[in-house]
């Protein structure tokens, strides 16, 4: 399994179901996150389009889905306890497994090294 991340610090996992979260670098900009929108278990959404919504102490921000697929589960700890998207990012703290449809689209996401540099220069 890798963890690939978008330029929208999303991060995903090339298992299968794929799970996705928001990265250190989004949980660090957001601050203290105190609610979670999370889609419904069998929504599909394309590549790019708002899956969800975070919000914290200092401002929401749209959550994008990093491939086209179906939601298959949701992590119903976060959305009791949204502080796991600041304390766990990258583990318990992830927001939702989706069904890839085009594994194609993987390839175009950055991989830590390139997401590193991303992050870096912006």
């Amino acid at each position: 399994m890798t963890t690939l991340f978008t330029a929208e610090h999303e991060w995903i996992t090339t298992d299968t179901p794929a799970t996705v979260g928001i990265t250190v670098h989004a949980q660090d900009a957001l601050g203290d996150v105190v609610f979670v929108d999370l889609p419904a278990v069998g929504a599909t959404f394309n590549q790019g389009e708002v899956a969800g919504v975070v919000e914290s102490v200092k401002a929401a921000a749209d959550l994008y889905m990093p491939v086209t697929g179906e939601v298959v589960e949701v992590n119903e700890a976060l959305r009791a306890d949204p502080s796991l998207a600041n304390s766990d990012p990258l583990n318990t703290g992830w927001f939702f497994k989706v069904r890839v449809a085009d594994a194609s689209q993987l390839t175009k996401l950055l991989d830590a090294t390139a997401y590193d540099e991303f992050v870096k220069n912006s």
